[in-house]
């Protein structure tokens, strides 16, 4: 799958500063997930195949005049779903004084559309923060190359870095640490996907509370060059046993997914979103999940 990163120019003045750009930030799923190592630092090890989807959020730039009272240098505006975090803590606004603190920027109204769910497992906010970084630098010309935007992306969050050029990716390290997923058998392009974001919020603590470290014997960039038919038996998201034994309504979920005809199911991340891939388009999927978040696209 080559999911681009979509930058649309709209201007409405000939001044530079009317301009407004706007890009649509895209969530990814995890393709098996493997705790295998414990740090030094309490972080752990991991290995996974990140995998973008076409389920976006908008976030748009333009220039802040000068005679506009504000406190803030980027002030950024949340519509759509609504985050539990102040707008200062946005990571968006981060990404923006991450970037100041280094390049003379001016002042930006942004506007950031929610329709990613938080607290997902569906990398939303890295996702939001990486697309600005591109963003500020594709409008305020900074030139910052694709490996210079990843490291200032990653020192907003673990699994950042992807979203700078969301294209499949064998993440290790923390998730920070990436490889390109290029074989063919591996792509999805053709399949359906359904999403389903029921209304439960998974802790950090809880997911790693029983979680098994062990590397496993087939690494899943192995597993997912197979045909998707053999991932239900292999490919696994270490997270799930743990996750499940607090919260079982969450196997019932990946359980009917399956009923509904999915090739393969998984939660993504540490939850509490699932992904089912399909055959062919699933029907109804908000009225077989009718209190959940649902979604479902070509990929």
């Amino acid at each position: 799958m080559a999911y681009a990163v979509c930058i649309i120019f709209l201007t409405f003045a000939k001044n530079n500063k009317y301009t407004i750009m706007v890009v649509f930030p895209c969530a990814k799923i995890n393709l098996g997930l493997n705790i295998v190592g414990v740090r030094t630092d309490g972080y752990h090890d991991l290995e996974t195949v990140f995998y973008p989807i076409p389920l976006t959020d908008a976030l748009e730039i333009k220039h802040m005049d000068k005679d506009f009272p504000s406190d803030v240098n980027c002030d950024l505006k949340i519509t759509g779903n609504s985050i539990d975090c102040d707008e200062a803590d946005n990571l968006v606004v981060k990404a923006y004084n991450l970037l100041a603190s280094d390049y003379e920027l001016p002042r930006v109204h942004a506007h950031l559309f929610k329709r990613i769910p938080s607290q997902a497992g569906l990398g939303g906010g890295s996702s939001d923060a990486a697309f600005m970084i591109r963003l500020l630098d594709e409008r305020f010309r900074l030139n910052l190359g694709i490996a210079e935007m990843e490291r200032y992306a990653a020192r907003l969050g673990a699994d950042c870095a992807f979203f700078i050029t969301a294209t499949p990716a064998f993440a290790t390290g923390i998730g920070d640490q990436l490889e390109p997923v290029d074989n063919e058998q591996g792509n999805l392009n053709g399949y359906y996907i359904g999403i389903v974001k029921p209304n439960v919020a998974v802790s950090t603590r809880e997911a790693y509370q029983n979680v098994k470290v062990e590397k496993p014997d087939v690494s899943c960039r192995t597993i997912v060059r197979q045909p998707i038919d053999t991932w239900r038996e292999s490919l696994h998201n270490d997270f799930e046993d743990s996750v499940f034994k607090i919260y079982p309504e969450l196997a019932n979920i990946k359980q009917r997914l399956y009923q509904l005809g999915a090739l393969y199911a998984q939660m993504s991340g540490s939850g509490s979103a699932f992904y089912a891939i399909f055959n062919e388009a699933p029907n109804n999927l908000g009225q077989e999940f009718p209190d959940c978040f649902t979604f479902t696209s070509i990929l």
